[in-house]
């Protein structure tokens, strides 16, 4: 059965502009990005995702736990954290269209935070804001056959990944299937549809701006609730998601370096090449900063050149790598 919900002109023309925007990226390069961008938007991605359940630790308490220092905060926060930086490291491992790896991520996710992780609910719950019940959720006994149904549209549903990808998130939020993490299991999961098709998604933080208009994410599941419909759901998210891919094409613009570009040719595996070839990857920068870029790589030892000008010939040097201090 197929959840309900309305194809609005809003939603084709928010499809059509993230559609335009993932080109660009990956006309760009920028969907490979360097390892030290991928490490910053993930440390946004988790910050974010936490932060709308309550979590108190900053960017900066998150960054020293992935690099194993010792933090000082309250238990719960840092392991959720601990918790958040395990699942988001080995996202590869979970299967989108898998029940058994959909609990295994809420088990890793709420491992010692609550009873029952990885376990659907035993009991009703009920979703109460301040001293008023926002949402009561469907009997516990109505849970496995419903995940099962929302499974099975997810993996044999033809529609578009992009609006496939909010109507699950939507629906698991209605369902409610866990007596907690409901809310960062949906994001989570959402990101594991996203990014089987687009792998930008892997490190684009779109948890941020769902952080920073938290209002209209609760506003929208509401409205979705009231109409049996996840129709505004839908619009919400992926509004949300245009943005962040327009974020992160303003960001890569402002910031990508000669080391990053560097790092990314590396990486493609070319053994011998001369300027043009380089900027055929590039096609952004010019004759200039290509020159610049090669004579950096030179003095760090990446590549080996000979002849002048341009009619020189590059040739990658055996082992070659990035120092750690300069990839992040």
């Amino acid at each position: 059965m197929t959840p309900p919900y309305d194809i609005t002109p809003n939603i084709l023309k928010l499809i059509s502009s993230i559609s335009e925007k993932i080109g660009e990226i990956n006309a760009n390069y920028l969907s490979k990005q360097s390892p030290k961008l991928r490490k910053q938007n993930r440390i946004k991605t988790i910050h974010s995702s936490l932060q709308i359940e309550g979590n108190t630790l900053t960017e900066e308490q998150i960054t020293a736990l992935i690099e194993n220092k010792r933090v000082i905060g309250p238990e719960k926060d840092v392991l959720e954290v601990l918790n958040a930086i395990k699942v988001y490291d080995n996202l590869g491992r979970y299967k989108l269209y898998s029940e058994k790896s959909f609990l295994r991520a809420h088990f890793e996710l709420m491992n010692g935070l609550i009873q029952g992780a990885g376990e659907y609910r035993k009991q009703g719950v009920g979703i109460v804001k301040e001293t008023k019940i926002e949402h009561v959720a469907l009997p516990s006994a109505n849970v496995p056959h419903l995940m099962k149904d929302l499974f099975n549209y997810l993996k044999n549903n033809e529609e578009l990944t992009l609006i496939k990808s909010c109507v699950f998130h939507y629906e698991m939020e209605f369902i409610h299937p866990f007596l907690d993490g409901n809310g960062r299991m949906g994001r989570l999961w959402q990101t594991l549809i996203l990014m089987n098709e687009y792998p930008v998604f892997e490190f684009l933080p779109f948890e941020t701006l769902i952080s920073q208009t938290q209002d209209k994410y609760y506003e929208s599941l509401a409205l979705s609730d009231k109409s049996g419909k996840s129709t505004m759901f839908i619009e919400y998210m992926l509004g949300v998601i245009e943005k962040s891919l327009q974020n992160l094409l303003n960001y890569n613009n402002r910031v990508l370096k000669d080391i990053d570009r560097l790092e990314y040719f590396l990486n493609l595996g070319i053994k011998e090449f001369n300027r043009k070839d380089y900027m055929n990857i590039f096609k952004d920068i010019s004759s200039a900063t290509a020159s610049r870029d090669l004579k950096k790589g030179v003095e760090m030892k990446m590549f080996k050149s000979n002849g002048e000008l341009n009619k020189t010939k590059y040739s990658v040097i055996a082992g070659a790598f990035l120092k750690p201090q300069l990839s992040g």
